[in-house]
């Protein structure tokens, strides 16, 4: 039986930290997106900016809840090799992150060199909402 006062297994759970981790970026880029899609594309709105504060938060933090997920897999799955939904699941968080850095990127270059926001970005967006949908999907089945 695990001691319920063991601070070792309190805080260090075998996967713990991804479950917790995730929701930022996840969060943060549909934010980011809502705010995008509100500003109508218009850079200097107050809007505009808001989203690209969320998207560069979001691009920031999915570098932990990758980590998190890559030492789920080796911590609590013992490095087995993935298959099935766990393996779908990996794919596509690795799509969704690409995603969110792209769709950062797309902001980041207009922001610094760019007059305007490409109508590009709303597809890339969009995509990624739905990727990420279809990820938390896959690992909710596999808790």
């Amino acid at each position: 039986m695990v001691n319920p006062f063991d601070l070792r297994t309190i805080l260090l759970p075998k996967h713990a930290q991804h479950v917790v981790l995730i929701h930022f970026p996840i969060a943060l880029f549909i934010t980011g997106v809502g705010f995008d899609h509100l500003s109508r594309g218009k850079r200097a709105s107050q809007l505009a900016g808001a989203a690209y504060l969320n998207l560069s938060a979001a691009a920031v933090t999915l570098l932990p809840a990758v980590v998190t997920g890559v030492l789920a897999w080796q911590f609590a799955l013992e490095e087995k090799r993935l298959k099935g939904l766990l393996l779908l699941h990996l794919i596509a968080a690795f799509s969704a992150a690409l995603l969110v850095i792209a769709s950062w990127w797309v902001h980041w270059r207009t922001r610094n060199a760019e007059p305007a926001l490409p109508r590009n970005r709303v597809a890339i967006e969009l995509i990624g909402v739905a990727i990420i949908a279809l990820t938390a999907q896959l690992g909710g089945v596999n808790l």
